[in-house]
């Protein structure tokens, strides 16, 4: 189809196609609304825009395009749009630098791309059984609707990656006791012990509680429980095998916690109808495919949803595609999977209420998550994995100006916000706040983690990282510096970890950091190479974790995993060598002991300076670290209560200014205003 068509309305950059919920994928998608004669007007869907493209790339089109240094923005007007599967985008989709292809919402408009069903059809419960075994409180509160009536009868498993419904735009609870915390393991009576070190459990899934609830739910025939159940750091859900209510037993199913279990750990129980108790709550009897609902306003005020589809927008070898403007919502994986390409980008989008990842990148280059909102996710949020580790080639993937929070809403502990694997890819501008365990994570070499504002975090679990790596002496190269974390102190304030490089990872520059109210604010688990500068603590406790693990209790990893990651890389080789030539002889020069690590120029106020364990002592170089020696007051939730004065006494000790004006999100003309301070606690 011609670019030159009269009916095509063009701007001196793009050639405009419109995509309408009131469309026609026959229509040309040239005009934004129907003409008179209902002849022509914009496609119904993104597919329709898809295939209008390639067929423009197989026409003279392309070239005239190319020639006039046009790009093609297909542009969705406001509504919501049901995608019935994955919206697919192959090579033969992609732009070129000179020809940009844009997905955009219309200016002004909210676009939701929704991967699943929308429920109207809600219902008293009526039926004198399920009455009786609900809770006499709940019974006039709780509508049904009977979704096999829609066609939906694949429901996943109660357990995970399974359906869930959305009211208001908010994940609706699964019916859980108790509603809110957890309830303890009492005793063990699996009957095969296990000693950890000392801490001691059982292998097998069979322990007491302390409560009479379970008695009501004899009619129940898919209770699950989700418990954290041997480490403050590991969880799983288990399907429940039997209870014995006169003893107090819950036996699940296996396959076991791979930890096993242990006295006083903590779980809950869920997808139990008799505790459909309070608003927010349902459950889906999967055997009658009745959804049971305790809607918490009024049905008729707001949409209710059920996610249907895995995964939402699906990029395999795409190049110079943008999605911009969408709110993608209610599938129960991922909003959007990218493999291969380069340049592509998701830009001032929305991904909320989805089962798994926002968004999921593997492999290409230059791929950008940039201005994004992300809450409410099943599992983390960005995952951004490129780059060739034996070249040290960079993938220059990037997460900027993102806020990111409540997210890991179903696996509750590894999930980050942002995930950087590979090589070379950057995390940048993000504030990340409010999740159960990790905020970023990374594995790989040579990435930058930088300008990021991270607090609350880590809430659900102890012995766990804000910024998180471990067990490698391979992965080098990182930079975090100029990030402001604070109030992150782990599950019942039992302390948690604000940079942990666990296990021996190595190589690390923390530089111009603000620690406040963080417990261990910066960690060194055993490795080597390791750089802590100019970084402000201020009421943390301790500042500053260093130990020689490997030359005790974790020795067992350096002739097993350590010495195995380490000649699956060439660290010998000149590339290697040049960049990191402390690696060259790390094996005959002690591989166990925390050599090489630099402690210098901090400033440290109130809490606790110093968790050195003395073994590691002598191999650590401190230098010129103040501690509560600063005639400044410094401390508070925004990066600006980090600011020295100019003329302050400790750049005359080498410390250097730390930009805090520049952490955290920014204003573009795609994030037009930031957060509130006081909505973010």
């Amino acid at each position: 189809m011609p670019v030159s068509n009269t009916r095509a309305r063009t701007k001196q950059d793009e050639l405009v196609i419109h995509v309408s919920c009131h469309g026609n994928d026959l229509w040309s998608g040239y005009l934004p609304e129907p003409n008179a004669l209902k002849t022509d007007g914009p496609l119904g869907s993104l597919e329709g825009a898809r295939n209008t493209i390639r067929k423009i790339k197989n026409s003279n089109a392309w070239e005239e395009l190319r020639s006039k240094g046009q790009g093609i923005n297909v542009v969705l007007s406001g509504g919501i749009y049901q995608l019935p599967a994955s919206f697919e985008l192959y090579d033969q989709d992609s732009g070129e630098e000179s020809i940009p292809v844009v997905y955009s919402a219309e200016s002004g408009q909210e676009v939701r791309l929704v991967g699943g069903h929308l429920i109207t059809d809600f219902e008293p419960v009526s039926d004198p059984e399920i009455r009786n075994r609900l809770q006499s409180k709940a019974i006039e509160h709780i509508k049904q609707t009977d979704l096999g009536q829609l066609g939906i009868n694949n429901f996943g498993l109660a357990g995970g990656s399974g359906l869930e419904l959305f009211f208001a735009d908010q994940p609706m609870t699964l019916s859980r006791w108790p509603n809110q915390e957890f309830i303890k393991i009492t005793e063990l009576v699996g009957g095969d012990p296990v000693d950890v070190r000392g801490t001691k459990g059982d292998k097998i899934g069979k322990f007491k509680y302390h409560s009479d609830q379970p008695e009501r739910w004899a009619d129940e025939n898919d209770i699950w429980v989700h418990g954290y159940w041997f480490w403050d750091w590991s969880e799983q859900r288990h399907a429940v095998e039997s209870i014995d209510t006169e003893n107090r037993i819950i036996s699940v199913k296996p396959p076991y916690h791979s930890y096993g279990y242990r006295t006083g750990q903590w779980f809950y129980a869920f997808n139990i109808l008799a505790e459909l108790d309070q608003p927010g709550q349902w459950y889906l009897d999967r055997k009658t495919s009745l959804l049971y609902f305790w809607p918490p306003s009024p049905l008729e005020e707001n949409q209710a949803t059920v996610s249907v589809i895995n995964t939402m927008v699906k990029m395999e070898n795409v190049s110079h595609v943008t999605l911009k403007g969408f709110i993608f919502e209610a599938a129960r994986e991922h909003g959007v999977l990218i493999t291969g390409g380069e340049s592509n980008c998701l830009v001032g989008c929305t991904f909320r209420n989805l089962g798994g990842w926002a968004v999921r990148v593997s492999g290409g280059s230059k791929i950008g998550v940039q201005s994004c909102d992300i809450y409410q996710t099943g599992k983390g949020g960005i995952s951004l994995s490129g780059g060739d580790r034996l070249k040290l080639q960079s993938a220059q993937h990037y997460a900027e100006n993102n806020h990111i929070h409540h997210y890991s809403r179903w696996d509750r502990v590894y999930q980050p916000a942002i995930s950087l694997n590979g090589v070379g890819n950057r995390a940048t501008h993000n504030l990340i706040h409010h999740a159960p365990h990790m905020a970023i994570g990374f594995s790989g070499n040579n990435h930058l983690i930088e300008f990021n504002e991270i607090h609350r975090v880590c809430y659900e679990s102890n012995d766990a990282g804000a910024v998180y790596c471990g067990r490698d002496w391979t992965m080098r190269g990182t930079i975090i510096r100029h990030n402001f974390l604070h109030h992150i102190d782990g599950f019942e304030k039992r302390g948690c970890v604000g940079v942990y490089l666990d296990d021996m990872f190595s190589g690390t520059n923390i530089y111009g950091n603000l620690f406040y109210k963080v417990t261990r604010a910066a960690f060194i688990g055993g490795g080597r190479d390791c750089k802590i500068e100019n970084n402000i603590f201020i009421d943390c406790n301790p500042a500053l974790h260093v130990d020689a693990r490997a030359m005790g209790w974790a020795g067992y990893h350096v002739d097993q995993i350590m010495k195995e990651r380490l000649i699956a890389m060439p660290y010998q080789d000149q590339l290697w060598a040049k960049q990191y030539p402390e690696l060259v002889n790390i094996w005959e020069d002690e591989p166990a002991a925390p050599k090489g690590n630099l402690i210098a120029n901090n400033i440290v106020q109130k809490g606790k300076w110093d968790g050195v364990q003395d073994q590691a002592r002598s191999y650590v170089t401190f230098r010129q670290n103040l501690i509560d020696q600063l005639p400044e007051s410094l401390g508070g939730d925004s990066p600006d209560q980090f600011q020295l004065a100019n003329d302050s006494d400790v750049y005359n000790t080498g410390f250097q200014p730390i930009p805090v004006k520049k952490i955290g999100l920014y204003t573009d003309d795609n994030r037009v205003s930031l957060p509130a301070r006081n909505d973010l606690q």
